[in-house]
């Protein structure tokens, strides 16, 4: 059985993964490389295990985290559906390939995961499955400083997602299962940008989360510089 110490190994998934950071990085956004699948990943899989998952569901929510975002070197606007149909193709077939490489999801495993995959990024569909929705969580929590790529203070100053990211000092996303809450925490150096620059971009976002937490039966909540603000 495949499992996610197999899949952050796959030659195939590391490439996929560092020619979208390639990609990506020659348009100046920010960072969707190794670092942020690993973190995605590990966010998804601590996730799952604290709304009481299986292992092995914590295991998929794992890999659909670290696969999330590989199919932006064939373009951004539509990577989730790329990455989604690249991870189909590596590992549709069971058993084992003739490179040798294990290909043992179950058909419902392999649907789950590109479920995952395509609807982390737009809420054109409603989620269907935990490991979608914790995908979400996971992946809008990575807001910080270290994934701003341009070294150029004026260049980020100029652009507002890296002028945001840059301000945000600390981000920290935690379930209190009593109180059944997702909650994220964010420290944002407001004499660098001010509050507001933080909604007229992940608003969107935000609102996905919540959609996403009120499908595990939890309410998602937002505190910025210790103000609680959703």
């Amino acid at each position: 059985m495949l499992t996610f110490q197999d899949i952050q190994k796959h030659p195939k998934i590391l490439e996929f993964i560092n020619q979208s950071e390639i990609a990506l990085k020659a348009l100046d956004y920010t960072e969707h490389g190794l670092r942020h699948a690993k973190l995605v990943a590990r966010e998804a899989k601590n996730l799952a295990k604290q709304i009481n998952l299986s292992e092995r569901g914590q295991d998929l929510a794992a890999i659909a985290g670290f696969c999330h975002d590989m199919g932006n070197f064939l373009g951004r606007s539509q990577h989730h559906y790329w990455g989604a149909l690249l991870f189909h193709q590596i590992f549709s077939a069971k058993g084992e390939s003739a490179s040798g490489e294990k290909n043992d999801f179950t058909p419902k495993e392999l649907v789950w995961i590109m479920q995952a995959i395509s609807n982390h990024d737009k809420d054109t569909m409603k989620l269907t499955e935990p490991i979608s929705a914790i995908v979400v969580l996971a992946d809008k929590s990575d807001v910080h400083r270290s994934r701003v790529t341009v070294e150029s203070m004026e260049k980020i100053k100029n652009d507002i997602h890296d002028r945001v990211n840059y301000a945000v000092t600390m981000s920290d996303l935690k379930v209190n299962s009593v109180k059944k809450q997702i909650i994220l925490t964010l420290k944002i150096d407001r004499n660098f940008v001010p509050v507001i620059e933080f909604f007229e971009i992940f608003t969107e976002r935000m609102t996905y989360c919540r959609q996403a937490a009120n499908y595990l039966g939890y309410k998602f909540h937002l505190v910025i510089n210790n103000f609680k603000l959703l």
